[in-house]
């Protein structure tokens, strides 16, 4: 059985696995959805500064990352560091999945369930609090999302192999609330001191907010922030297949 194992039944296997997980569930779809909520505002006349954007706008964008993120960073990273830790990874390795077959299975399973997340807090978004955008930027928008994803679910699982199970999980929490803050998830980056707003923008998930805003605004996505990026994504996808094969040699 294990010697017919493929990246197509590990990614299946690891999508109903997640979506089984009601507790992960709720902090990577319902908790930004009730956040948003919470810190988006009444009224739709009150812009963030220097973004043109209402709080609901700017928040539909920053909460739906938030999402994103904690599926496919937090889940990512500690579900790796465990199965290594059980031999799980060992396992697989005496299987047909070719060597890079667990890393890109990860990323795409990750990937893949942060679409509930995103759906979710859209629909919050036009329901509760009537925010209205053409169709092609509501379609656009989920796909800026999605596709921005695969970046941090290449560094979760850079991160699931380059920790221990013990040491996993507050290494992930720092990683994820100091982009997630830094790059104006939680407030806006105008507010930071200068110094600090020229370092926010070069993070990953500044710019990747930045995708959704200018969807939002009618504009297509800026080539600098999609360059930002590429380039972590090559980035970490590079980082996660040098410690798998370091991983391996290991073993």
């Amino acid at each position: 059985m294990l010697k017919s194992f493929s990246s197509a039944t590990l990614i299946k296997l690891e999508i109903l696995r997640t979506l089984r997980n009601k507790k992960f569930m709720f902090f990577s779809v319902i908790y930004p959805s009730v956040l948003y909520l919470i810190i988006s505002g009444t009224s739709s006349s009150a812009t963030i500064p220097h973004t043109h954007l209402s709080m609901q706008l700017y928040y539909l964008v920053a909460m739906a990352s938030f999402g994103s993120l904690t599926a496919v960073l937090m889940g990512n990273s500690e579900r790796i560091a465990k199965e290594r830790e059980k031999g799980w990874v060992r396992q697989l390795r005496l299987t047909a999945l070719p060597g890079h077959g667990y890393v890109v299975a990860k990323i795409a399973s990750a990937a893949t369930v942060t679409l509930p997340a995103i759906l979710v807090i859209e629909l919050v978004a036009a329901v509760l609090k009537n925010v209205r955008m053409e169709t092609w930027q509501w379609v656009a928008l989920t796909f800026a999302v999605w596709a921005g994803s695969l970046v941090f679910a290449a560094l979760g699982v850079a991160i699931g192999y380059i920790a221990s199970g013990d040491a996993v999980r507050p290494i992930t929490m720092i990683i994820y609330f100091s982009l997630s803050i830094l790059g104006g998830l939680w407030m806006p980056a105008t507010i930071f001191p200068q110094w600090l707003q020229n370092i926010a923008e070069w993070l990953p998930t500044h710019s990747y907010a930045a995708l959704g805003q200018a969807i939002e605004l009618g504009d297509a996505p800026h080539m600098k922030d999609i360059g930002v990026l590429l380039v972590y994504l090559v980035l970490f996808v590079g980082a996660a297949a040098w410690l798998y094969r370091k991983d391996t040699k290991k073993a």
